[in-house]
């Protein structure tokens, strides 16, 4: 992989580019890093030109004065057009997990000519209830505490996350709002996408809580494939890590060829 840096609104984010064939952005989410999807890398470069990047705060980018979903939209906005420079032949698929499945929708609405086309994995759900309500505000406060202890562990290294653990739960009720509009962005799409969820997005340890929020999350594409039939959904049977444990199976999804429209896969 060869590695490039760009410089945008006072953030350093850094790039790789490898492989051959149709030209991809991968595309980290939250809390995670181009490091952490090393696996997926690997095995989309057999047959991609593939670019990953690290945004602001996760791994080797630059740390930020503002950790909102509009700052990290201008970061996947600001690596998009430093591929110019780079002479791709066609417009990139843009490939996001989780945050950054949302990022790449909403770019897409804006500015559908930059993206030949979009594979969602798990992220941009149109949710008909809110993950974040307040009655789950202490738990989830409590969760991004512990992973943010974790994360010390990793600073200085190509994996490590700069984001506080209120930065993470401002981050996480802002995009609970977004995607209580996100069909309307969806609308203005007219690339082909794809979507890859996870069955059990919460985990599976048989709290209610977390089995709530699995049907939540099932609801959620399940409405979006009803409002637009072309878009095609495939679940495995992981939580939301499923980028690092089902690697191969993503890979061989994004691989395979356009399903007819509306199907879901098992």
């Amino acid at each position: 992989m060869r590695q490039f840096t760009i410089h945008h609104d006072g953030v350093t984010i850094p790039m790789a580019r490898g492989g051959r064939g149709r030209p991809l952005v991968l595309c980290p989410g939250l809390n995670s890093t181009q490091a952490d999807l090393r696996e997926l890398t690997e095995l989309l470069r057999r047959d991609h030109d593939v670019v990953t990047f690290d945004l602001r705060g996760h791994g080797l980018a630059s740390a930020a004065d503002r950790y909102s979903f509009e700052a990290f939209l201008s970061d996947l906005a600001a690596v998009l057009a430093g591929l110019e420079s780079l002479g791709l032949p066609t417009a990139p698929v843009l490939v996001g997990y989780s945050l950054s499945a949302d990022l790449a929708v909403h770019h897409a609405s804006e500015h559908p000519d930059t993206v030949a086309g979009l594979v969602l994995i798990d992220g941009a759900n149109p949710v008909p209830e809110p993950f974040i309500t307040e009655a789950d505000l202490p738990e989830f406060r409590a969760m991004w505490e512990d992973l943010a202890t974790r994360q010390q562990a990793r600073r200085g290294t190509a994996r490590q996350v700069l984001l506080t653990a209120q930065e993470i739960l401002d981050l996480n009720v802002e995009i609970d709002a977004m995607r209580s509009a996100i069909l309307d962005r969806y609308r203005k799409i007219d690339r082909p996408i794809s979507m890859i969820m996870s069955t059990l997005m919460a985990g599976d340890d048989g709290d209610a809580r977390a089995a709530r929020y699995n049907r939540n999350w099932r609801a959620g594409v399940e409405r979006l494939v009803r409002d637009r039939p072309h878009i095609s959904a495939s679940w495995l049977d992981a939580d939301h890590g499923l980028v690092f444990t089902h690697a191969p199976e993503i890979a061989q999804i994004i691989r395979s060829a356009q399903r007819p429209a509306g199907q879901a896969t098992p």
